[in-house]
């Protein structure tokens, strides 16, 4: 019997699990990655240039719960991992599973065109090879989206993307857009030089403490948010928590949201916030030279915009009319396969929703496998049509419709809809679903 051999499109968290997971199911693996470097988005100045990683970048899932179910990090880990050692980390999960000698790096993938029963994947270089299948890791994190209000701005303007440290800035008015993961992060990180950094914040936001009474604050949450809550009731004790330990957001110029929003949390802000160091500032109305006036009337005269308004998902490689992406969402059945592209699988196309997106992807690669080696049988594209619908339609209902939550990805109703997979083709699963509440759990013990 003849092996398969399918292509992975980059040596990331997403393309290394998935190849170890296809080996581990007698399917060959060819790495394609565009840099000279494992590791992806974690990879600080990644020569890929597709990498946002700053450096003070820090991982905001605790270590414990971060890492590949059975590659867990090394003892004396930091609880919240920098860039360096999450790349080391990747390095040491390639070796261990034999990944790093199938890695082509320097290989950027050009197109994926049908071919008989597979694909020929096409490389910058000239050359082409063909595969009987192709998982796609190549990130959702490479191409920035820019806020259209900063059009005409005569200053400094950049995307997160292309932030790396703060000495540049250093004297100058800095305003931050955006109060993500990312926003927060290099605002706290900046306003250590600057004259006055600023945050903008258009829609409201809850920032949590990363430690609450001296662990982090996963190890707290999931002692009180317990899976049969309904959300609302998950909301008001996030709420209350923030209030106990931060005050309300109107304290520090934010709104605090009513509804469900992803979480974010950073050890540092607030106090930047209480020194001075950082003002909050509402959604930005209009720009005219340096001065951006916001909705609220105020105004503001700005050296320097940096806006972390998150990123499009671009998969220019795909056969032209396949792409899953629409309106920021992915059409894809499981968020892992495509009904117009057999054989063709994605994997970390996702901010999940609490939790860490490596292990999730983890779940995501064992499942693809799954599919690849045919012990799962996925539905017929009418039924993955229905299935797709109805994932959208969860989204639209539990979480504000704008870009940033198009691919939200709760965790917990994720992992139930892999199981039903496992189960309708009575495959063993031996993963529990809930592993980071067990694991944290056991922290917490």
């Amino acid at each position: 019997m003849t092996t398969r051999h399918f292509a992975v499109i980059g040596a990331g968290a997403g393309g290394l699990c998935a190849a170890k997971n296809l080996l581990a199911r007698g399917i060959e693996v060819t790495i394609f990655e565009v840099g000279t470097r494992i590791g992806g988005l974690w990879v600080y100045n990644n020569d890929s240039g597709l990498s946002p990683a700053y450096r003070s970048l820090h991982i905001n899932s605790e270590a414990k719960v971060s890492s590949f179910i059975d590659f867990p990090f090394e003892p004396g880990t930091p609880l919240y991992p920098n860039a360096a050692r999450m790349e080391r980390y990747f390095r040491d999960y390639a070796e261990h599973f034999r990944l790093t000698s199938r890695i082509r790096f320097n290989s950027r993938v050009t197109a994926i065109v049908p071919d008989g029963s597979g694909y020929r994947v096409e490389i910058e270089d000239g050359s082409a090879h063909r595969f009987d299948g192709v998982v796609v890791a190549s990130g959702h994190q490479s191409v920035p989206r820019h806020p259209p209000q900063v059009q005409g701005f005569a200053g400094t303007y950049m995307h997160a993307h292309a932030y790396r440290e703060p000495e540049p800035f250093t004297g100058q008015r800095v305003l931050v857009i955006g109060p993500g993961n990312s926003g927060v992060d290099i605002a706290a990180d900046v306003c250590s030089v600057t004259a006055q950094t600023y945050l903008s914040a258009r829609s409201p936001v809850l920032i949590m403490p990363r430690l609450m009474f001296g662990v982090p604050q996963s190890r707290i949450l999931v002692k009180l948010e317990r899976p049969f809550l309904p959300w609302s009731v998950r909301v008001w004790i996030r709420t209350l928590l923030t209030r106990i330990f931060h005050g309300p957001m109107e304290q520090w110029g934010f709104r605090t949201p009513k509804g469900r929003t992803h979480p974010i949390s950073h050890p540092t802000l607030i106090s930047m916030l209480a020194w001075d160091r950082v003002r909050a500032k509402p959604g930005i109305d209009r720009v005219d030279g340096r001065v951006v006036y916001f909705v609220d009337g105020s105004s503001e005269e700005i050296d320097t915009i940096i806006a972390c308004t998150g990123y499009l998902t671009a998969l220019p490689f795909l056969p032209e009319g396949t792409s899953p992406v629409r309106d920021s969402y992915l059409h894809l059945y499981n968020r892992v396969v495509s009904p117009k592209l057999p054989n063709v699988y994605f994997i970390g196309f996702f901010d999940v929703t609490g939790g860490s997106n490596i292990r999730m992807m983890d779940d995501q690669a064992e499942y693809i496998a799954a599919v690849v080696s045919g012990a799962i049988k996925v539905p017929g594209p009418a039924e993955m049509e229905q299935a797709i619908m109805a994932d959208k339609a969860f989204q639209e209902s539990m979480f504000p419709g704008t870009p940033r939550y198009a691919l939200e990805l709760d965790p917990v109703r994720y992992r139930k809809l892999l199981a039903k997979d496992y189960d309708r083709n009575g495959v063993q699963h031996t993963r529990p679903a809930p592993v980071e509440r067990a694991l944290l759990r056991e922290s917490a013990a």
